[in-house]
């Protein structure tokens, strides 16, 4: 770093990433910033830097540096930050401290730091349980520990089992075998290490009432409320327990009894095309992904289905783990299941798709079916995802108007949703193509699409929607004569958008 750098961070002003002391006179309360930082992104700490910042500088010497060292080595695990100085036209220098990041666990003579925003804090309790677990998460965990005292195959659900065995062999995700046995099976699916059965086994396929006791965590519970919160009455409240695959099952059900689907005959086709207000696709894999990621060590936690007059959530007891954020979940990113066993035996049965794929395939799946993209929040120990439906005809919708006391967590979730656009690809290109003004049969064609309906409501509504597109004569939206154009952000989104890829 040379001085015109150092001079224009400095102008940046303290942060979560950048920690300004007039002198190592403060070398204690630097070394517990270097801490925090380690335990976050990393970032720089300026020795001769005023609080103000105004670059002062200091007398350095081989002891100033030595008792800097000193304070470092109090860090566990041991850390080694890259140390450089910069003098100054006075003669004087700072002395600047690069400090990797790495969301780690450190501390400081036994206590760890975080940075919050520009202070430096003692690690809550709760946040280091959680970075604990996570440090552990590789050897011990839940999932791969020993089943309770008494459980043994028995317990299980052959059925589920040979069906497991013949899906993945059926589709490729397990070699054929000759041995049918359940114990070959369940090591073939990793669930059974050093001859003793694994909790995950009892997960995917605990079938006996007498684990009920001993494993009443696995739940579901499903509501289907007359309002739009949870102030709401009942329409409808089941609770069942049992293992994934049968609580997967459950959830779908009562899906299918409850959301609304439209139907219409197409003229000149003796064909009826239906459309659901929530997709199955979409809402199966939100199902999927809440049984492999919860935490299975919270004894009352339980998957949530809720319905609601205006929108539906799926929960499921935990947290986000490994940097993971609502927001990078409706981005490509890394998936590290928090329940990897599991999440593979549901891979090789078929009921999910490889790994950091699911909340990018239930977007697709949304917008197909003219949903709004919907949106993850991570709140109170849970992970929501919130679905709102597609606009169905006004038979369907009956009841469905907010209310103004809608709780806060479906608010600030409803308020994501609405300004979120991730586009499918024939959305992108009727983008590309709406610099000029184009009709809908024109726009269809060039997506390849026939139903007309479908089109508007699936791939053009969602556009309008975010103001990416607009109607040339908006008061006649079923005009002959109506074009469609690009808008100011829409051209803005697109660049933005095509630049990002």
């Amino acid at each position: 770093m040379n001085l015109k750098e150092l001079e224009s961070l400095v102008k940046k002003g303290e942060s979560d990433r950048l920690e300004f002391k007039r002198s190592t006179g403060q070398r204690t309360r630097a070394a517990k910033t270097v801490c925090a930082m380690l335990n976050g992104l990393g970032g720089f700490v300026f020795f001769g830097v005023s609080d103000q910042g105004k670059i002062v500088g200091q007398e350095i010497s081989t002891r100033t540096l030595e008792d800097i060292a000193r304070e470092i080595r109090e860090i566990e695990p041991p850390a080694f930050p890259d140390v450089e100085t910069i003098v100054l036209p006075s003669g004087s220098a700072v002395i600047i401290l690069h400090v990797p990041g790495s969301n780690g666990l450190y501390d400081f003579k036994d206590r760890p730091y975080i940075r919050n925003g520009p202070t430096t804090i003692p690690m809550p309790r709760s946040e280091y349980g959680r970075r604990l677990m996570e440090k552990l998460h590789a050897t011990r965990r839940w999932e791969n520990e020993p089943v309770a005292e008494g459980v043994t195959i028995e317990d299980l659900d052959a059925e589920e089992i040979y069906i497991t065995l013949d899906n993945a062999i059926q589709l490729g995700r397990l070699e054929p075998t000759e041995r049918r046995d359940i114990p070959s099976i369940l090591m073939g699916l990793e669930l059974i290490r050093e001859g003793r059965l694994l909790n995950a086994a009892v997960a995917l396929y605990g079938k006996s009432n007498s684990l009920k006791s001993l494993y009443p965590q696995m739940g579901i519970r499903l509501g289907r409320f007359r309002g739009n919160d949870r102030l709401a009455d009942f329409a409808d409240n089941r609770q069942y327990w049992g293992h994934a695959f049968s609580l997967l099952r459950r959830g779908e059900s009562f899906l299918m009894d409850h959301v609304p689907i439209a139907g219409r005959v197409i003229p000149g086709k003796m064909v009826r095309e239906d459309q659901p207000a929530y997709p199955p696709r979409a809402t199966r894999e939100a199902l999927a992904n809440a049984l492999c990621h919860r935490d299975y060590t919270i004894p009352g936690g339980a998957v949530a289905v809720a319905m609601y007059n205006d929108h539906l959530e799926i929960t499921n007891p935990g947290a986000l783990h490994f940097g993971i954020t609502p927001e990078k979940l409706a981005k490509p990113h890394e998936s590290r299941p928090w329940n990897p066993i599991i999440a593979n035996v549901f891979y090789r049965a078929g009921i999910i798709e490889r790994w950091g794929s699911g909340t990018l395939n239930i977007m697709d799946w949304c917008m197909e079916n003219g949903n709004p993209v919907p949106a993850w929040k991570e709140q109170a120990g849970s992970v929501y995802v919130l679905f709102l439906p597609a606009e169905l005809p006004p038979a369907e919708q009956s009841g469905t108007r907010p209310r103004p006391d809608i709780d806060p967590v479906t608010k600030e979730l409803r308020d994501q949703v609405g300004t979120k656009l991730e586009p499918s690809r024939d959305q992108v290109e009727i983008l590309r193509n709406c610099s000029n003004e184009k009709g809908i049969l024109e726009l269809m064609a060039i997506a390849g699409r026939t139903s007309r309906t479908k089109f508007r409501n699936q791939v053009l509504k969602p556009l309008l929607d975010a103001g990416v597109i607009e109607m040339t004569i908006p008061e006649k939206p079923r005009s002959s004569k109506q074009r469609y154009r690009l808008t100011a952000k829409g051209k803005e989104w697109l660049a933005k958008y095509q630049g990002e890829r």
